[in-house]
């Protein structure tokens, strides 16, 4: 017989051990991780507090921005009938969207080349359908 003792549950003090630990970002249904944003957010001291929700929302903002950028880029791969995303097309993606091309105006994407583009002044002109060629190009007066 114990001693007067209650039985001790498994573990003592604190959760029981069989319990295990769920991730901010899971409970969130995120991806990306909450905790090190969390971390980043607080080390950066950017506010001497960070509430509990902020590190949430800014990695749902952050997730989503990459899934935006990485449907655009898988799109251009597959217009350049290539199956891995090359800087090249996250370049096309980008400047082809209205948004996001504001959003990374001013950003230099490395080995990313520049939109397809010739200035209409370099085009050849088109030759006009049942007149004489005297008159259209001429500068004599």
């Amino acid at each position: 017989m114990e001693s007067g003792k209650a039985k001790k549950s498994a573990g003592g003090r604190g959760k029981p051990k069989s319990t295990k630990s769920v991730s901010r970002s899971s409970k969130a249904g995120l991806q990306f991780p909450v905790g090190r944003v969390s971390r980043y957010l607080k080390n950066g001291r950017y506010a001497k507090r960070v509430g509990s929700g902020s590190p949430v929302y800014l990695s749902a903002v952050l997730e989503y921005l990459a899934a935006e950028v990485l449907e655009l880029a898988g799109n251009a791969a597959r217009d350049n009938k290539k199956t891995r995303i090359i800087p090249r097309h996250i370049q096309l993606a980008v400047r082809n969207d209205e948004e996001l091309s504001k959003l990374l105006g001013r950003v230099t994407i490395a080995n990313g080349g520049v939109l397809p583009n010739i200035h209409s002044n370099l085009l050849p002109n088109k030759k006009a359908k049942g007149k004489d060629v005297i008159g259209s190009v001429s500068q004599e007066f």
